[in-house]
Formats: C-alpha cells, sequence, structure tokens
C-alpha cells in the first residue's frame, strides 16, 4: 500500500535512506525517492537537504537533481533562489527530458506559461526528431506543451499534432486539455458532470497504467571490460555473449522487436561482475546460470540503473562510444 499520511511518507523516506546507506551504488535513486516522500510529508527542507547531498555524488544526474531541488524550493518560498537554478538548468541544455520537464511543470504551476511553454519547446527541438520514434521519457514533453499550448490558448502546431498522434487514452487532448473544464466543476448540469466525470477517469486509467510498471523493461548490457571479466570467471556463459560486438547488436535488435511489438518503456541497465556475483549470492545460485540474467536485469531496473531507450537524438549512443546514438547503433 503506498503511504498517504505524512507519517507514513517519513517513515519511507527514513527506509529509503537506511537502504541507501546499506547500498551506496544505488544512493541516487534511493535518495531522490526520500526526497520526494519528505516533499509529500511537507518536510521540504528535509528534501532540501537530500538534494544538496545528492549534488556532491559523483556521476549523479545533475540537472534532474537541480530541477527538482528548484520545483521544492519554489514550493517553500524560495522563488528567488528557485529561479536562477531554473535558468542554470535551461542554460545547461541537459540530455534528459525528465530535467526538462520538471523546469517546464515548475514554470506553469506557477503561472509562468510563456515560460513553460518555450522551456518545453526548446526541449523538444533539442531531444525529438519528428521523423524518428519518439523516445518514452520524452513523451511528457509533448503531453505537457499540448497543456500549456491549451491554457494559453495557441492554434496547434506540428507539436501539438505529434502529441495527439501519440496519446492512446480514450479522451482527446484537446478535451483533457481544454481551460473550460474548470468550469464545468461548479456546474448542476448531470450531462456536464457526466462528461467530466468520463475525462477524469481517462486521466486516471492513463496513470494507472504508467504505475503499473514504474521502471522500465530492461535489456542487460555489458561494457566490454566487465563482460571479459565475466566470461573468463564463468565460461558456461560464453553461449550468451559469443563476442561484445554481437552482445551491442543483440541488445539493439531485442529494444527494437520490443517496441515494434508494443512495448513502451524501454530501457538499458549496465551490469558489473561484482553486482552480479552479490545478486547470484543472494538468489542462492551459481553466476554460470543464465537463467539469473534477465532476472539481474530486472533487478537493477527496479532499483533505478536504467538508461531510457531510445536515447534522444543528439545523446551519445547507449554502448560507450561517446558518437551519437543516431550515428552509432540508432544508425
Amino acid at each position: 500500500m503506498r503511504p498517504d499520511t505524512p507519517a507514513a511518507h517519513t517513515a519511507e523516506a527514513e527506509r529509503l535512506l537506511r537502504t541507501a546507506a546499506q547500498y551506496p551504488e544505488d544512493q541516487e535513486p534511493l535518495l531522490l525517492q526520500a526526497a520526494a516522500h519528505l516533499e509529500l510529508a511537507d518536510d521540504r527542507a528535509g528534501a532540501t537537504t537530500l538534494y544538496d547531498q545528492l549534488l556532491t555524488v559523483p556521476g549523479v544526474n545533475l540537472p534532474l537533481v537541480k530541477a527538482l531541488q528548484a520545483a521544492n524550493l519554489w514550493e517553500y518560498g524560495h522563488e528567488a533562489e528557485a529561479r536562477a537554478i531554473i535558468n542554470g538548468v535551461r542554460a545547461s541544455s541537459p540530455q534528459d527530458p525528465a530535467a526538462w520537464a520538471i523546469v517546464a511543470e515548475t514554470l506553469e504551476a506557477h503561472d509562468e506559461l510563456d515560460a513553460a511553454h518555450e522551456t518545453f519547446t526548446t526541449a523538444l527541438t533539442l531531444l525529438v526528431d519528428p521523423s524518428e520514434e519518439v523516445p518514452y521519457a520524452a513523451r511528457a514533453l509533448l503531453t505537457g506543451r499540448h497543456r500549456v499550448s491549451r491554457l494559453k490558448g495557441n492554434q496547434h502546431d506540428d507539436w501539438d499534432a505529434l502529441a495527439d498522434t501519440l496519446h492512446t487514452g480514450d479522451i482527446s487532448l484537446d478535451e483533457l486539455h481544454d481551460p473550460k473544464r474548470l468550469w464545468a466543476l461548479g456546474s448542476n448540469d448531470p450531462a456536464v458532470l457526466r462528461a467530466e466525470i468520463a475525462r477524469l477517469q481517462s486521466e486516471l486509467g492513463t496513470y494507472r497504467a504508467a504505475l503499473s510498471r514504474p521502471f522500465p523493461v530492461a535489456v542487460l548490457h555489458w561494457p566490454a571490460a566487465e563482460l571479459t571479466e565475466l566470461l573468463a570467471g564463468y565460461p558456461a556463459l560464453r553461449s550468451e555473449y559469443p563476442s561484445h560486438k554481437t552482445h551491442l547488436t543483440d541488445i539493439e535488435s531485442a529494444l527494437r522487436e520490443l517496441s515494434a511489438g508494443g512495448t513502451t518503456n524501454l530501457g538499458i541497465v549496465s551490469g558489473s561482475v561484482p553486482s552480479y556475483e552479490a545478486f547470484a549470492a543472494s538468489e542462492h545460485a551459481s553466476p554460470s546460470n543464465a537463467d539469473l540474467l534477465p532476472q539481474y536485469a530486472t533487478t537493477l531496473a527496479a532499483r533505478g540503473r536504467a538508461v531510457s531507450w531510445p536515447p534522444s537524438r543528439n545523446a551519445p549512443c547507449w554502448c560507450g562510444s561517446a558518437v551519437a546514438y543516431r550515428g552509432c547503433h540508432g544508425a
């Protein structure tokens, strides 16, 4: 059961902090979850402390943490500091759609509609090629921009049309994002109220579908050095990984096949030999058992280690080549 009281959220945050101390390699996702629970418990100062702590962690997703920090600060009166952080995040042009979405939604929540719309548009221009598949993580940018466009009374453009195309709910985005819906809440007309209930049920169904898969369907990736060490220690796995080049090709093929079959929210998790051996020990099984590999991938994804696939068009390829995805495995 999800926490629904301040005390329950505080207790969950404390549990996550203990887990982060036990698994320091996973402290980023765990501390982010803990901070979110502290915000829900209205302990915004405590959440700020965790965001500050995260900013000192090597390799942390700085734009994402800063965006969350700004959203939290603005909610408890630190508007000037929040605006400064938001300006810094926007200027850094992050490749993470979530950082852009949080910044834009924060501006929207405080009635900065022009700035929110501009932020959504900048992010989409940077991260999305309309002629290619839209990354799952970037779809929230399309939906958010569509919502703000409707609030501003803008005419539909190509980005709005793309958002309409990707929307799968029973109720159209135009209806869901209609500013006049707020007026309907004060109506005594049963037909108007029934229509509003139908729209709310549609939104709820969409949110439930997203929550039913809280982490991506992830494929396991072994960096070259890790794969070499893995096969040296457990040669029985050579049938799974004939070569590193084949391994990388198989990952991209598997993800494209899943995507073509209608699976959304796909990701990649990178394994390490010590982590895999610890997982095998926890399962009372030998690391040579190939059946453990998909279970290991799912466990890493559940711990927040997955990177969304496909990457944004300008992002480095997931394989670690430092080449843009569209010029590497996305070609």
